[in-house]
């Protein structure tokens, strides 16, 4: 029979884990300038009218993803939850008042857009943002052992 406390780090584990699958697969995107990439950095970059941020800003937050994914796993846990949760709150931010939308567009191998991803995208980072988000809350409750 399980405890209460033995469920609760099952828990934390699985969430850990998810938030990292889902950062971690995200990198190869991120880092070798996929067309999905640099349709959403690149509408932000002008967006904003930074274009560096079209150009550097999937490095940079592919970057803090991997941070965060490694923090989750150590002492330090909790800031990698917060670097979750903020950077999923930018993604979120991004998705509803921007003009990427919630929406991204599909491409084939050859960089043709062929739909949409129907908002999956836009979903994992509300996943993530609420996984991350009751990981803080389980840390801030004084329940702050490592996840191992």
């Amino acid at each position: 029979m399980f405890r209460m406390g033995k469920t609760m780090k099952y828990l934390k584990t699985g969430l850990c884990i998810f938030i990292a699958f889902v950062f971690i697969q995200s990198l190869f995107f991120k880092f070798t300038g996929s067309p999905e990439t640099e349709f959403i950095f690149g509408t932000l970059g002008e967006w904003s009218g930074l274009a560096w941020f079209g150009q550097y800003g999937a490095y940079m937050v592919g970057i803090a993803e991997l941070i965060a994914s490694i923090l989750l796993f150590t002492r330090l846990h909790a800031l990698g939850a917060l670097m979750a949760v903020g950077t999923m709150t930018g993604a979120i931010f991004f998705h509803l008042f921007t003009p990427i939308g919630v929406a991204q567009p599909a491409f084939n191998e050859v960089g043709e857009v062929v739909g949409n991803d129907g908002g999956t995208l836009f979903v994992m980072a509300c996943l993530v943002w609420l996984s991350a988000a009751f990981l803080l809350y389980q840390t801030r409750k004084g329940d702050s052992e490592q996840v191992d």
